[in-house]
């Protein structure tokens, strides 16, 4: 099974990771889609608003209904700081008949050559890069070993982000469809990102 592993902080989860998780699986002809809540992740400063259970409970949410999409809570159940490459070996361990690959954005493909460990994570995985249109990703720039384990696939332009939709719930306007609508619910219900 050929198996997409979308992690983030999802501080909330919105409809912007849902299509770009469609748009990978569908591009790439992945088997499932897996959405990865990170712990701690080390490239963020700034913690997250809400707890590790309220966003495991938002993407479990977020999840229902596509039958290609599930939430999976193994960086939050080890804890700490949420390494690509322990992630990685952990997965490759409880699911050796998978095949994993990383869905991440244009301007982390940039990126790659700083990820911690990244000669061992391109030995074992390889990656899905969302390329949103008017962005200039250079893949020749890329070391060769980075460069050949990089699939670029097309994103529409979609403008959400979660620090908007926080931004928006303080000032108590609506974030309808920016999230699923049953997401919605539980930040209403949970009080989430209110001033």
């Amino acid at each position: 099974m050929r198996v997409g592993i979308m992690g983030g902080t999802f501080d909330p989860i919105h409809t912007g990771h849902l299509i770009a998780a469609e748009r990978a699986r569908v591009e790439a002809g992945l088997d499932e889609i897996w959405l990865m809540p990170a712990n701690v992740p080390p490239h963020k400063t700034n913690k997250p608003r809400a707890t590790s259970h309220e966003r495991w409970e938002m993407v479990c949410l977020a999840a229902e209904g596509n039958p290609f999409f599930r939430g999976i809570d193994i960086e939050i159940h080890k804890g700490g700081v949420s390494y690509s490459i322990d992630t990685i070996e952990l997965l490759q361990r409880q699911y050796p008949e998978h095949e994993f690959a990383y869905i991440i954005g244009a301007d982390m493909v940039e990126y790659l050559p700083q990820w911690h460990r990244i000669d061992d994570i391109v030995r074992l995985i390889h990656f899905i890069g969302l390329a949103r249109p008017g962005y200039s990703l250079e893949l020749n720039a890329l070391p060769e070993a980075i460069r050949t384990r990089v699939q670029l696939v097309p994103m529409p332009m979609v403008e959400i982000s979660s620090t908007a939709i926080r931004k928006y719930r303080a000032e108590q306007a609506s974030v309808r469809y920016l999230v699923p609508d049953k997401v919605l619910h539980y930040m209403e219900v949970n009080r989430l990102y209110e001033s």
